[in-house]
């Protein structure tokens, strides 16, 4: 009876506690480090993915079914508000009477136009040359860079509306008459054109990824506000002008701002700038990346990933369109890391990180070899270690407010 009772006794415990107990720590931890790995790499390809490719589509789809309409018409006739544009100049004795000159020539009545040229601490004739082409107002100011120059002149305009360029833009003659025809929207408080860069030749040489650029910034402005501008072409109304930190170049940090008191930044896509690209991707590197470490305050500092201000949908074009763009280095790098460790046991995962290298092959070999998926490739990873090398500038030692003109772009 009591052998029986044993076995019955036995016969409920668990068979398989002793292998459970004896199981190696080692092996569970690999199963573990492989599943956060796994995790981190799916995580980051989906986010570059959704960034390029899932976010546009989005756009679009919200488009159709929401409907909004596109940009208003010009303004036509001279019953037109007074407006005053700044030009900010440092340097910029070679270009300043061309860039005031085609100002002069804008299609719009002169008795209603005002050109301010603040000069930034510049002393190689820029204020003498300004002068002498004919603006109305020259602003010798200290060196104190770019932001602040504008905010002088802001103060000093007599326009009820403030439209900005560079000094090596060229705008069309219509341009001013559709970059303000949105202000017909009381809610409008920031109008940005469009740019377009060009060789010396005059040939076109946007690019693919510049003309994605403008489509999603397009859809983006209809759908809701801009997430970004540029500098070559916008405009503001003056009472709605808020001063930034000086470091904080209006591009990234005027429109998403404006947003948060309660306004709308909207592209007028008609109102059209050229300007000289930079004559080589090192060169454009260089640019990125001086105008990355100014982003990158904004982005940390600056409000840009705080929702307080936004709407849901504006939220989520911030999100999709800049976080992830600016995190781009770091998800690339997540991606190589986690794929080159966990091929060491797996053929899928060793094709997962070849594909990888074969992108970055892709890019050096896009130095001598002219093909048209190397260059794609090529400008890819350049501007996207530049958004990482500009975080690292500011990282090491901030940024300060003055610029320096591109070279080859005057």
């Amino acid at each position: 009876m009591a052998a029986r009772s044993g076995a019955s006794l036995g016969a409920l415990l668990p068979r398989n506690r002793l292998p459970l107990v004896a199981r190696p720590p080692g092996r569970a931890n690999s199963t573990l480090v492989k599943t956060v790995l796994e995790i981190l790499f799916w995580l980051s390809v989906g986010l570059l993915a959704w960034s390029q490719v899932g976010y546009p589509l989005a756009l679009v789809l919200l488009q159709m079914v929401l409907r909004r309409p596109g940009a208003p018409s010009a303004i036509k006739g001279d019953d037109v508000p007074f407006v005053t544009i700044v030009v900010a100049a440092y340097r910029e004795a070679t270009v300043i009477e061309r860039r005031v000159k085609n100002l002069r020539q804008l299609d719009w009545p002169a008795d209603r136009l005002e050109i301010i040229v603040a000069c930034d601490g510049s002393d190689d004739g820029t204020v003498e040359a300004a002068r002498a082409a004919g603006a109305n107002q020259v602003l010798d100011l200290p060196r104190g860079g770019k932001v602040r120059a504008q905010d002088t002149a802001v103060k000093a305009a007599k326009g009820e509306l403030i439209a900005f360029s560079d000094a090596n833009s060229t705008w069309r003659p219509t341009a001013l008459r559709y970059l303000l025809a949105p202000f017909s929207d009381s809610s409008v408080a920031y109008v940005c054109g469009r740019v377009r860069f060009e060789r010396g030749d005059g040939t076109n040489q946007e690019g693919l990824y510049w003309r994605f650029e403008m489509f999603i910034r397009g859809l983006e402005a209809r759908l809701s506000s801009v997430t970004a501008g540029n500098g070559a072409i916008y405009a503001v109304r003056r009472s709605d002008y808020v001063e930034v930190d000086p470091v904080m170049g209006h591009d990234l940090k005027l429109p998403f701002t404006l947003v948060k008191l309660g306004h709308r930044a909207v592209e007028a896509p008609a109102a059209s700038a050229t300007e000289l690209m930079v004559p080589s991707l090192e060169g454009e590197f260089a640019r990125k990346r001086r105008m990355m470490s100014h982003a990158w305050p904004i982005v940390i500092k600056g409000g840009l990933l705080s929702p307080r201000g936004y709407s849901p949908l504006y939220a989520f074009m911030i999100f999709s369109h800049r976080a992830i763009r600016y995190a781009s280095p770091l998800l690339h790098t997540v991606a190589l890391l986690a794929s080159a460790i966990l091929a060491l046991g797996s053929t899928f995962w060793a094709v997962m990180f070849i594909l990888q290298a074969l992108v970055l092959g892709a890019a050096l070999l896009g130095s001598r070899v002219k093909a048209k998926p190397l260059l794609i490739a090529r400008y890819y990873v350049f501007m996207t270690a530049a958004i990482g090398a500009g975080w690292w500038d500011w990282a090491r030692h901030g940024t300060e407010a003055g610029w320096e003109p591109p070279e080859g772009t005057r």
